[in-house]
C-alpha cells in the first residue's frame, strides 16, 4: 500500500467523528480530500525548478522567479497581486577552493552567503582548530590572529529540525567572532546530517564595524578530514574564496483570495529566493508550490472565505529574513490575524502548532481534528514561532499557525547541491497540500478572535 492509499483509507475511516461544527468542519474535510487527490503542487514545482532555477537573492533569477510567481498567481484564480520591491546587498560568489599543504588534499568548500574575500590567489596560513563555538568564544585573541579558523560541531538527526538550531551559532555568528579576534579566514563544518562531499552554504552575520573575512564551509567528510589532522599536529591550509558585494534589489510578491468580510487577512506562504548551488526545490520552491496550490484547491471549490487569504511568497529570506521585515514593515497596520510559513522541504507534516490569543484555542482544536486522519498530531502549548518569514508579523501581534513538517532528511539536502527536484515523494507533498488547505480554509471561515496584541 502506498502512502496515499493509506492515507485516503485513513480519512474514509475517520470522516464519521468529523461532524461538528459541521458546515465550516465538513467543508475543510472535503476540501483536505479534493488536494490529498488532486492539486497543482506538482507541476508548479516542477515549472518553477526548470524555468527559472536556482534563485539567488536580488540575482536575474530572483527576478524570473517573481515573473513566474506573479504568471502563475493569476492562473490559479489569485486576485490583487503585487510585487513590493526593497532594497538589499547583493553577494554573489566567486572562485573558491581549498587544500591542504604538504598532503595537497583537495578540500571541498562553498561560501558563506555574506562572508568577504581573499585576494585572487588565495591565503596560506596555519589552522587554529576549535571543537565548539564555545572554545572559540573562550580562546585568547593571540590564538587565533593571523590563522584559518576551523569551528566544529556536532549536529545530529533530529525529525523536528532542533538540532540545527543548537548548532546553527557556528554558521551565523562563528565568522564574525573569529575576526573579532583578529583571525585571517574561516572554515566551518557544515550545518548538514549526510556525509556525501557536498558542502552546505547558508548565510554569516558580521555586525556593523566588523570587516566580513572569508568564510566557507567544509563538506562533512572533509571537516572529519580537518578534524583528525588538528588531533595530529599543525595544519596548514591555503584558501581561495572571492565573493562580490554590491547594492541590489528584491520583492515580495503576493496574490489573494478576497474574503466575504473586509479587513481581516490570513496570511500563507513561502521564500522565492534559494541558494544557488542547488536547485532550490526543498528551501523554499516546496513551500511557494504548496501554499499556491493549497490557494488553488480552494478558489477552486467556489467556497469564499470570510476571511481574505493572502498568499506571500517573501524575497530575500536566505541572505538574513530580509523580506520578511520588509514586509511587517509594510504592512504593519492591516489586520493579519494569522500567518504561516512552508519552509522546511517537501515531506510529511506530522504536527500541528500554534501561538495565538485564547479565544483562538477552539479554532487550533477544530484544525488538529481535520488533519488527524492525514497523520498531524497537535503540539501540546501555544508558544509557537513559525516559519522564519513569520517571525517579524508575530512579533506585531499577528497569530502563528505552524504546520511541522519531518526534517528527518531535511538537512541531508538543504543549502546543497542535492537540494534537486528528484529527492521530492509527491505523496508527501500533496500531504502537505492537504493540510495547508485544510487549516487554512477552517482559519479563514471562521471570526474568533486570532492575534496576540
Amino acid at each position: 500500500m502506498t502512502m496515499k492509499t493509506f492515507i485516503a483509507a485513513t480519512i474514509l475511516l475517520a470522516a464519521p467523528a468529523l461532524a461538528q461544527p459541521a458546515d465550516r468542519m465538513a467543508t475543510a474535510a472535503k476540501l483536505r480530500d479534493t488536494a490529498l487527490a488532486s492539486n497543482p503542487a506538482w507541476p508548479l514545482l516542477v515549472d518553477l525548478t526548470d524555468s527559472v532555477g536556482p534563485r539567488m537573492a536580488g540575482t536575474e533569477a530572483e527576478a524570473r522567479g517573481r515573473v513566474w510567481a506573479k504568471a502563475a498567481m493569476q492562473k490559479l484564480g489569485l486576485v490583487n497581486i503585487r510585487e513590493e520591491a526593497f532594497p538589499i546587498t547583493l553577494w554573489q560568489r566567486g572562485t573558491e577552493s581549498a587544500r591542504v599543504i604538504g598532503t595537497n588534499h583537495p578540500l571541498v568548500i562553498t561560501a558563506l552567503g555574506n562572508s568577504g574575500a581573499t585576494p585572487a590567489a588565495g591565503i596560506t596560513a596555519p589552522v587554529a582548530c576549535f571543537d565548539t563555538l564555545g572554545a572559540l568564544r573562550a580562546a585568547p585573541d593571540t590564538a587565533v590572529k593571523g590563522r584559518i579558523v576551523f569551528i566544529d560541531h556536532r549536529m545530529t538527526v533530529t525529525q523536528d529540525g532542533s538540532s540545527y538550531g543548537v548548532n546553527g551559532g557556528v554558521r551565523r555568528s562563528g565568522p564574525a567572532i573569529a575576526a573579532q579576534k583578529g583571525a585571517a579566514a574561516v572554515m566551518i563544518r557544515s550545518l548538514g546530517t549526510d556525509f556525501h562531499r557536498n558542502p552546505h552554504t547558508g548565510g554569516t552575520v558580521f555586525p556593523a564595524g566588523t570587516t566580513p573575512i572569508a568564510a566557507v564551509a567544509l563538506a562533512l567528510p572533509d571537516a572529519e578530514l580537518i578534524g583528525r589532522l588538528c588531533k595530529r599536529g599543525p595544519v596548514e591550509v591555503n584558501l581561495v574564496s572571492t565573493p562580490t558585494s554590491q547594492p541590489g534589489q528584491s520583492a515580495n510578491v503576493s496574490g489573494e483570495i478576497p474574503g466575504s468580510v473586509p479587513g481581516e487577512i490570513v496570511v500563507m506562504g513561502g521564500h522565492l529566493d534559494s541558494w544557488d548551488i542547488g536547485q532550490g526545490v526543498f528551501d523554499d520552491g516546496a513551500g511557494v508550490a504548496i501554499t499556491l496550490a493549497a490557494a488553488a484547491t480552494i478558489k477552486a471549490s467556489g467556497q469564499p472565505p470570510r476571511r481574505t487569504i493572502r498568499v506571500v511568497l517573501w524575497g530575500s529570506e536566505e541572505i538574513g529574513l530580509v523580506g520578511a521585515r520588509a514586509y511587517a514593515e509594510a504592512h504593519k497596520t492591516e489586520n493579519i490575524v494569522l500567518a504561516g510559513e512552508s519552509d522546511f522541504g517537501a515531506d510529511r507534516v506530522w504536527r500541528v502548532e500554534s501561538r495565538v490569543a485564547a479565544a483562538g484555542l477552539p479554532l487550533m482544536a477544530e484544525i488538529a481534528a481535520v488533519l488527524a486522519p492525514l497523520g498531524v498530531q497537535p503540539q501540546p502549548g501555544n508558544a509557537s514561532g513559525g516559519g522564519p518569514d513569520v517571525g517579524p508579523l508575530a512579533a506585531l501581534g499577528a497569530g502563528v499557525l505552524e504546520l511541522g513538517q519531518d526534517g528527518t532528511r531535511y538537512f541531508d539536502l538543504h543549502h546543497t547541491p542535492d537540494d534537486t527536484l528528484d529527492k521530492v515523494d509527491r505523496a508527501q507533498l500533496d500531504q502537505n497540500v492537504a493540510a495547508w488547505t485544510a487549516a487554512i480554509w477552517l482559519a479563514a471561515s471562521d471570526d474568533r478572535p486570532l492575534r496576540t496584541k
